[in-house]
C-alpha cells in the first residue's frame, strides 16, 4: 500500500470518528454547535483526503464545482433569515439527492459494460433514491414556503399508485442487476424516483414537514451510502450509513411524539393547511375571554413564574427576538422565565430552538415536554406565541379527538394562561383547542410580534 493510499485511509478513519461525535453533538442545543463544528471539520478532512485518491488526475472541474458550490452555499446562507431555515434545509436535501443521482447516472453510462451485478444494484438504488430525494425535497420547500399548497392533496388510489410505483422500481433494479445494458429500464428507474418524491410528498400536510424534512434525510444519506457501494468509496459508505439512520430513526421518533404511526404520517393525509377555516362553524360564537394587551401586561406582572411556549405562529410573526425582550423585562422584575419547546413545534426538528437561538435565548433556559411538563400546576402564568395542537387539552381527555394520546404540555393546570394567537380558528389538525375557552385562559388576538412588543412596553413601564 502506497503512502498516498494510507494517508486516505486515515482521512477517513478520522472523519469517520469525527461525523458520529457529530452526530452526539446534535443531540442536544447545549453541545449542538460543537457537534456541528466537529462535523465540519470531518468533512473538510474527508474532502482533503479524497483529492489525494489516485483515479484523480486533473483538478480544474473538482475546483471549479469549489467555487460554483460554495458560492451558492454561501449566497444562501447569508440571504435567508433563520426564520426560513426549514426551507433552507429542504433546499439543500434537493441539492443533495440531486448530486447522488447525477453520479449514479454518469457512472452507469461510463461503465455499462464493466459493471458487476452488485455494483450495479448500487448504483440503482442510489439513482432511485437519489432523484426521489430531489424532487420530494423541492415538493417540502414549496410546500414550506407557500408555492405549493400546505393542505394534503389527496386522489383516489394514491396510496396503492405510490407503494405500486415503489415496488415495481425495486423490482427493475432487480432486472438491471442481471441485465446491465437494459438502459431504458434504468432510465424509468430514474424517471420513477422523480415522480414518486412529488407523489409521496403532495399527499403530506404542511405541519408534518418535521417528519418528511428528517424522512428525505434519510433517503438521501442512502443515498450516498449506495454511492459509495457503486464508487467503493468507505467514507461515503460510512456517512451515509450514519445520515440514513439517524434520519430514520429521528422520523420515527417524531412520529412518536405526535402519537402517530410512521406509516400514518406518510399515508394518512392528516390535517390541514394552517390557513385553512376552522371546520367548526360555531367556533367564533362560543364565549372566551379576549384579553386587551394590558390585561396581560397586568398577569405577567403579577406572575413570579412564567414557561413561554413557542409555537409556529412564533416562527410566522418572526416574533423571536420579541419573546426575548419580553422575558428579559420580566427576569427584571425577577420573575423566573422558561421556555418548553415541544419535539414537534414548528416545520423542521429543532424548529423552535434553531429561532430561540438565534434571539440570543440561553440554551439553560430551554426545556423539553419531559422535563417540565409537571411544572406547569405550580406557575402563575404560561404565555402561548402561535402554538396550538400541542397545548390541546383533548389530546388528554377526548377519546374520539385525531390528536387523542398526543403528548401535550399540560398548560391548563397553571393558574394563568395568554394565549397570543391571530384568530380563534383551529390548529393543523383541524380540532377545536378546548384551553382557548377555559376560564384561566385569557386570549390576545393579533399578530404575535406585535403584541408581544407591546407587551414589553407594558411591562417596563409597571
Amino acid at each position: 500500500m502506497t503512502a498516498a493510499a494510507v494517508l486516505l485511509s486515515l482521512c477517513y478513519l478520522v472523519a469517520a470518528v469525527l461525523f458520529i461525535l457529530c452526530l452526539r453533538g446534535l443531540s442536544g442545543p447545549e453541545s449542538a454547535r460543537r457537534g456541528l463544528f466537529l462535523g465540519e471539520l470531518g468533512m473538510l478532512i474527508a474532502v482533503v483526503g479524497t483529492l489525494l485518491h489516485k483515479d484523480i488526475i486533473r483538478y480544474d472541474w473538482i475546483l471549479a464545482g469549489l467555487v460554483l458550490g460554495s458560492t451558492i452555499g454561501v449566497a444562501i446562507s447569508a440571504w435567508i433569515p433563520m426564520t426560513k431555515m426549514p426551507e433552507r434545509i429542504a433546499l439543500s436535501h434537493s441539492f443533495g439527492g440531486l448530486a447522488s443521482a447525477l453520479v449514479g447516472v454518469a457512472e452507469y453510462l461510463r461503465e455499462v459494460d464493466k459493471l458487476t451485478p452488485f455494483k450495479m444494484g448500487a448504483l440503482g438504488f442510489e439513482t432511485f433514491l437519489g432523484f426521489l430525494t430531489f424532487t420530494g425535497s423541492i415538493m417540502a420547500f414549496g410546500k414550506l414556503s407557500g408555492i405549493v399548497r400546505g393542505a394534503p392533496v389527496t386522489w383516489k388510489g394514491q396510496n396503492v399508485i405510490n407503494i405500486g410505483l415503489f415496488f415495481c422500481a425495486l423490482v427493475a433494479i432487480g432486472y438491471l442487476v442481471f441485465n446491465r445494458d437494459a438502459s431504458h429500464v434504468f432510465f424509468g428507474v430514474a424517471g420513477t424516483g422523480l415522480a414518486l418524491g412529488v407523489m409521496a410528498v403532495l399527499p403530506i400536510g404542511g405541519a408534518d414537514m418535521p417528519v418528511v424534512i428528517s424522512l428525505l434525510n434519510s433517503y438521501a444519506g442512502l443515498a450516498a451510502c449506495a454511492t459509495g457501494f457503486a464508487l467503493s468509496s468507505q467514507i461515503l459508505i460510512i456517512s451515509g450509513a450514519l445520515d440514513g439512520s439517524s434520519g430514520l430513526l429521528l422520523s420515527i421518533l417524531m412520529s412518536k411524539a405526535m402519537n402517530r404511526s410512521f406509516t400514518n404520517v406518510l399515508f394518512g393525509a392528516f390535517g390541514q393547511a394552517d390557513a385553512g377555516p376552522a371546520p367548526a362553524a360555531a367556533a367564533d360564537s362560543r364565549p372566551f375571554n379576549e384579553a386587551t394587551v394590558e390585561d396581560a401586561g397586568a398577569v405577567l406582572k403579577a406572575s413570579q413564574s412564567v414557561i413561554v411556549i413557542p409555537g409556529y405562529g412564533m416562527a410566522v410573526s418572526q416574533a423571536q427576538h420579541a419573546v426575548r425582550d419580553l422575558a428579559a423585562a420580566l427576569e427584571k422584575r425577577g420573575t423566573n422565565v422558561r421556555y418548553a419547546i415541544h419535539p414537534v413545534a414548528g416545520r423542521m426538528p429543532g424548529h423552535m430552538n434553531v429561532l430561540l437561538a438565534e434571539a440570543n435565548v440561553p440554551y439553560d433556559k430551554l426545556f423539553d415536554l419531559d422535563a417540565i411538563n409537571d411544572d406547569f400546576e405550580h406557575t402563575d402564568a404560561v404565555l402561548v406565541v402561535g402554538a396550538n395542537d400541542v397545548v390541546n387539552p383533548a389530546a388528554k381527555n377526548d377519546s374520539s379527538s385525531p390528536i387523542y394520546g398526543m403528548p401535550v404540555f399540560n398548560v391548563e393546570q397553571s393558574r394563568s394562561v395568554l394565549v397570543l394567537k391571530r384568530s380563534m380558528k383551529a390548529g393543523f389538525s383541524g380540532v377545536e383547542n378546548e384551553l382557548f375557552y377555559q376560564p384561566n385562559t385569557m386570549m390576545v388576538l393579533g399578530d404575535a410580534k406585535k403584541t408581544l412588543l407591546a407587551l414589553v412596553n407594558e411591562v417596563k413601564e409597571g
